[in-house]
């Protein structure tokens, strides 16, 4: 390892050296800046491993030369000090190393589908985005409903909204996946337990440039809007039907006032769900070797239920259960975000070999 890290700071100085004598060229310095400075966290905290590999190699000399007993003491408690510290930083470097996901420090859109349940699982849709837009506001992030198709008692058969906000998609990409409840619904009269679920599906946002659509591979209907909106909307054909030909992928959106800004919203969320596709791809390549969904779910697998009658909510995924749902669907849900990314980024680093 210590070969590898020797690399990156060489290329460190190099990058150094070229800022040094780049010139002019405003563009190529900001692109070596921004490589330096990502580059400098990683080299700060090497240089303090090799600082404490050498300070526990003079250790460990004293402790076999010197004869006087308190001295080989003091050396054998300084040893003990240094070896687990030399561990920690160790971890912390391999982590570094790790290959950043390009897409962490984006905003995301977030897609919720009522599934099995009826009403019922719209309802628990309405829950889900309470729960995401209360985590966002605690997170400082901004939210954006895109699309909804709200049903009369308060549910959602569908909703997609955006989240924006600095590395929002590496805390809330683990949330894709089935949800699943478990309650007596307020129509059931006998008190029965009902099981509903509601798919939550989470996109990086993405720019134009990125992923680029021909309007040949478009199908583009016009027509009235059906919900909510004002007179405007009910009386002018401003919902946008956008039919992504190649892939049939179908994206509708009426809640924007205007034609051209359903039509851009659209336009955002096919980009995403492309570019989404296009990474899955990517992935699977990659990572042939890696079994473990950690952190990409599979759309029918069910990651967390929340059961009311016992006040639960387990994710399945890494078998971690909270005994106070009230507290998690105020967007509370950081104990099991932090689980999964410490999970997804052990299991990287075991499929890495380092």
């Amino acid at each position: 390892m210590l070969d590898k890290l020797a690399g990156i700071e060489q290329h460190f100085e190099e990058l150094n050296q070229q800022l040094m004598e780049v010139g002019s060229d405003y563009e190529r310095a900001a692109e070596l800046g921004k490589e330096r400075s990502d580059l400098e966290p990683l080299v700060v905290k090497i240089k303090v491993y090799r600082q404490t590999l050498q300070q526990l190699d003079e250790a460990r000399a004293l402790h076999a030369s010197e004869e006087d007993q308190e001295l080989r003491l003091l050396a054998e408690s300084e040893i003990a000090e240094l070896e687990p510290k030399i561990e920690q930083v160790e971890q912390v470097i391999k982590s570094m190393l790790l290959p950043k996901d390009r897409r962490d420090e984006r905003s995301v859109i977030m897609e919720i589908r009522a599934g099995t349940g009826g009403d019922e699982a719209a309802l628990f849709g309405a829950e889900l985005y309470r729960m995401y837009s209360r985590y966002a506001e605690k997170q400082g992030w901004k939210i954006d409903v895109m699309s909804s198709n709200e049903i009369g008692i308060g549910g959602f058969k569908e909703i997609i909204f955006m989240i924006k906000g600095k590395g929002a998609y590496s805390r809330l990409k683990y949330e894709t996946g089935v949800h699943r409840v478990q309650r007596v619904p307020i129509t059931e009269s006998q008190g029965r337990l009902h099981t509903s679920t509601a798919t939550v599906a989470v996109l990086a946002e993405v720019d134009e440039v990125e992923i680029q659509i021909a309007d040949s591979d478009l199908r583009i209907d016009v027509y009235k809007s059906a919900g909510a909106g004002g007179q405007n909307v009910q009386k002018n054909s401003t919902a946008i039907r956008m039919t992504h030909l190649p892939t049939g992928i179908v994206v509708q959106c009426q809640d924007e006032r205007s034609q051209l800004q359903n039509r851009l919203r659209a336009m955002s969320i096919l980009r995403a769900r492309l570019y989404e596709i296009e990474e899955e791809k990517r992935r699977s390549k990659i990572e042939e070797t890696r079994r473990s969904q950690v952190g990409t779910a599979e759309r029918a697998e069910k990651i967390r239920t929340y059961n009311y009658p016992q006040s639960r909510v387990t994710d399945h995924r890494i078998n971690l259960t909270s005994y106070n749902l009230p507290n998690i669907l105020e967007g509370n849900i950081d104990m099991f975000i932090d689980e999964l990314a410490t999970r997804d980024e052990a299991e990287r680093l075991a499929a890495a070999g380092v």
